[in-house]
């Protein structure tokens, strides 16, 4: 990996602790993520990993603890207010719409950036013909990034899974985020398809300046891709560090080898 340059902390997450009724599925959970960074997030099954992605992006509400984003510290934000905020997310079960076309999905995502009202936008007139021809050009732009050419017009729900991840992915760039949330980016993939997946991750943070942060179970990929990593487990963080400091980390490793010390 080429050395690029880590900003200053663009996302901070300050002792999150969030419960279901009487369970715990947070415990004052504090990290940060530095601006262009690769920061993922690890831990076994029932960890919190989505959890603490859906606290970010406004899902959940917590009930302790505050996120401060880009020096704008908030305890609860909708997700809309989030993605406005420039927070994008894809998720682990895909959310598409099936029966549209990629160019079509990937509008959608545009519709944070869509200026002029509906009925301009209805009668394609004037401003709004304009917005929609630049919209246009920035879908058209990622369909070419992703490599999803040959597929712009054919409906989602028949592409092949790993496809259907790209364009997931393709829809929460078309937001031009400054950070982007995946989660669980790789899963159900067979090995290629993670590979050009991996890549698609590296050209997002490189090409685009993005921010990621990831949520992942193949800890091969987390290890060769990510620049930090925090470790959950039971909803606590156990480990935060580099690869290499994670990797060594006694109870990252009893944690996920089930071993007591």
């Amino acid at each position: 990996m080429s050395k690029k340059k880590i900003g200053e902390v663009i996302l901070d997450v300050n002792n999150i602790s969030l419960r279901f009724g009487g369970v715990k599925a947070l415990s004052d959970i504090s990290f940060n993520v530095r601006e262009h960074e690769i920061r993922a997030i690890i831990g076994p099954n029932g960890a919190g990993k989505s959890s603490m992605l859906n606290c970010i992006n406004g899902v959940y509400k917590p009930q302790e603890g505050s996120i401060t984003f880009r020096g704008q510290t908030f305890k609860h934000m909708n997700s809309r207010q989030v993605a406005e905020l420039g927070v994008a997310r894809t998720f682990q079960n895909l959310a598409l719409f099936k029966g549209m076309s990629v160019i079509d999905n990937l509008m959608t995502g545009r519709n944070l950036r869509i200026k002029s009202n509906l009925l301009l936008q209805a009668l394609r007139w004037g401003p709004a013909e304009r917005e929609e021809t630049e919209h246009r050009e920035k879908v058209e732009h990622i369909i070419d990034f992703l490599e999803i050419q040959a597929h712009r017009k054919t409906p989602v729900g028949q592409l092949p899974y790993g496809l259907q991840k790209r364009v997931d992915l393709g829809r929460a760039l078309a937001m031009e985020p400054k950070v982007l949330l995946l989660d669980e980016p790789m899963a159900g993939m067979n090995v290629e398809e993670k590979q050009d997946m991996c890549r698609f991750v590296l050209d997002v943070n490189d090409e685009f300046g993005t921010t990621i942060v990831l949520i992942e179970h193949d800890m091969s990929v987390v290890m060769d891709i990510s620049d930090r990593v925090v470790v959950l487990d039971y909803g606590k963080k156990i480990g935060d560090g580099s690869p290499g400091e994670v990797r060594a980390n006694p109870d990252v490793i009893s944690a996920y080898l089930g071993t007591s010390h």
